[in-house]
Formats: C-alpha cells, structure tokens, sequence
C-alpha cells in the first residue's frame, strides 16, 4: 500500500539525533534555540518558538494573543479539528466560515461577514499547502482590529508575493508531524515578529515558569517562578537535532513535491471525472497534498466506493477533512451542523487525497496515476 504521505529520514539526519543523545542535554538544551533560529531565518521572521506538536503550537498562538471565554476566533471549516481546538482550550468560541469551492481556502468575503464585537482574531488555514490570500485577509483584520494567524501546518516551505509563509500573518503556527513538509518526529514551531508574543509562548511551553533548567544551570541558581497557567509543551534537543537536518532538505523536497503534482495535473487534466484544486498564480505551492474533486454526477459509484477501490489497487488515498462542525463535539457543545458552511460540506462529500511526498519513485508516480485512471475510466457514466 502506497500511503499518502511518508517522513524522509537519510543518514545524516540520524546522526544529527544520535550526536544529541550522547551530549548532557536532551531537553531545554543548545539545539532548541539554535533550531528556533533556523527557522526563523528559513520563513523570514523574527522570532520562532518551538514546541512539542503543531497542536501546541495553535495553542501557544491563542495563549499569546489572550484568547478568552467570550472571544471569538474565525476559523475555516475545512480544516483538522485542532485549528478550532485551540480556540476552545482557552476558552474562546471557534465561528466558522465558508470556503472558496476551487482552492477550499478560507474566503475572505465571508470572514468580514462573520466579524462581531467579540471578535479577537482571524485563523487561515493553508489547505494542501497554498497560501491564503493573506492581502485581502490582512485588510478585513485590519479594518476590524483583528489578529491575523495562520495554521500554515500544510505550507512550510510555500510562498506568497515572494514571501515566505511564515512572515505572512501576525502569528503563523506550523506542524513537524512525520507527513508534514518536514519532521521532528512530533514537533510544532510558532514563527512571529512581535518579541512580547514569542516571550509569552516560551512561557506558556514551560508550564507558566519564568526559567528552564538550563537558563537556572548557567545561572547557578535553583528559583523560578511560575507567572501564568502554563503547559509542558516543550521539545527535545534531539528533536531539533533532526529539525536542523531536515529544515537543510526542505527547499529541494518541496521541488520534488510540486514536481510530482505537475505529473498529477498533466495525467487529469483529460479525465472529466476528476478536478484537482485551483492554484492561485502568485503563490509557491508547498504541495503537502493532492487532493482531488470527484463529479459525482458523472459517476456510478459514490466516494467512498472509489475509496475503495483505489485502495484495493494498493494506493492508500485518504479523505482531509470532515468538516470540523460536523464533528460531534462540535454540534453538541456549539449547536454546529450542516448548512452551516455548505461549500466545504459539499466539497467534503467527493474530495480525496491522493499519495505525494519527496521520496516517491517515478513507478510509485506512475502507480497512482494508472490506478486512478483505471477507476475512473470504469465508474464513469458518460
């Protein structure tokens, strides 16, 4: 089984890691700043905090802000459940919007539709790895006096306008999960250029705690102090370790990445039955995944017959994602449910995602697009 997406781990990478376990530090050490300033100069910011999973880094990113009960935090509804999560952990109320039926990107139109006095920020999210339009999105935050984030989790390594993503919203949170763009095992970064935002997220992965270990060793001293209501959402050295290793790779898998979803487009483009996601002119897609729209209409089996029987081809498509209100926690805690955002819930009902990461061969290329073709060609009806 081919699955959608897979970690690259070479040589080099383990023995980054295995330098890092044979040294006095495995945590709060050297190799978590260092990789902090990695990244930061890789996504063009200022500051970069890292922490133990992108969830986290979500989180981090309402703490920072002051997210609260009675806030709101616009939110797309196609998304994974943690962009919404982390409104609620503090609090908040996730709203959710609509997105755009070609890209499935959050539609800036009805973000300024959804903005109430209680409003406190704006959540993008770069689904498959397309930037937002964070131009239009940063004038509707603008205008109302709103946060902009970015759950750029799908986008590390992607572009917009010739900036990186990472320098693209106030806050911008990423996901260092196995198939992400890179890995750190599990692992989260929060990028931003406001220090007193990065000060209060440093804080808040330390359990509130003023100090870590290793600042209280270099100054011979033993207090701390706990400030705030903090978490332990901190990272090991010897993830970062392999973060520094992998964040070198990243610009050439990226380009193998949008290699593998030209040939994609190429082999689909004759297939009526299938449509893959629209992409904007004046972005650099970071292609985390290939997702396609099935015409239904046009087919005689629904998707999950296609999902199916791709698998039994041996190609491991998957489906991202349910609509987070549709979740049942959702519906029964917020009074979500369907017709709330129809235009995702339509477009949940015939995507699939389909394999794509750097170390595919080109037989792994060809397998995916054969079999594809292979099912479309029989289920469709005209």
């Amino acid at each position: 089984m081919l699955p959608y997406g897979r970690q690259t781990v070479d040589e080099a990478d383990r023995r980054a890691v295995l330098e890092v376990l044979e040294s006095d530090w495995l945590t709060t050490g050297p190799k978590v700043s260092e990789f902090e300033q990695a990244f930061a100069d890789f996504t063009g910011s200022r500051e970069a905090v890292a922490v133990c999973n992108g969830t986290a880094a979500l989180h981090a990113a309402m703490f920072a802000i002051g997210i609260e009960p009675g806030d709101e935090v616009i939110v797309p509804a196609m998304t994974f459940a943690s962009s919404a999560n982390s409104i609620v952990f503090q609090g908040g109320t996730p709203v959710f919007v609509d997105v755009d039926p070609e890209t499935l990107l959050i539609d800036p139109e009805k973000v300024e539709e959804k903005i109430t006095p209680r409003t406190k920020a704006v959540m993008a999210v770069d689904y498959a790895g397309q930037p937002c339009d964070y131009q239009a999105l940063r004038l509707v935050a603008e205008r109302s006096g709103l946060i902009l984030i970015a759950d750029a989790s799908h986008s590390l390594g992607a572009a917009c306008h010739g900036k990186p993503v990472g320098s693209l919203a106030d806050l911008n949170a990423f996901s260092l999960h196995p198939v992400k763009p890179m890995t750190t095992g599990e692992g989260g970064v929060i990028t931003t250029d406001d220090s007193q935002f990065a000060e209060r997220m440093r804080l808040f992965r330390n359990h509130g705690i003023t100090t870590d270990h290793r600042q209280r060793e270099a100054q011979g001293s033993w207090f701390y102090e706990m400030v705030e209501l903090g978490y332990n959402y901190r990272i090991t050295d010897f993830q970062c370790a392999l973060g520094l290793s992998q964040l070198k790779k990243l610009p050439e898998w990226i380009r193998r990445r949008q290699e593998i979803a030209g040939a994609y487009n190429r082999a689909f483009a004759d297939i009526p039955t299938i449509e893959p996601l629209k992409v904007k002119s004046d972005i650099e897609h970071g292609c985390h995944i290939y997702v396609i729209q099935l015409d239904l209409e046009h087919l005689s089996m629904g998707r999950a017959e296609i999902f199916r029987a791709l698998r039994a081809e041996g190609i491991g498509v998957n489906v991202h994602y349910i609509p987070v209100h549709l979740h049942p926690f959702y519906r029964e805690r917020f009074g979500t449910g369907p017709g709330l955002c129809p235009v995702a819930e339509a477009a949940y009902e015939r995507i699939l995602t389909l394999p794509l990461f750097p170390s595919m061969t080109e037989n792994d290329v060809s397998d995916v697009i054969t079999a594809v073709g292979k099912v479309m060609n029989y289920e469709a009806r005209v």
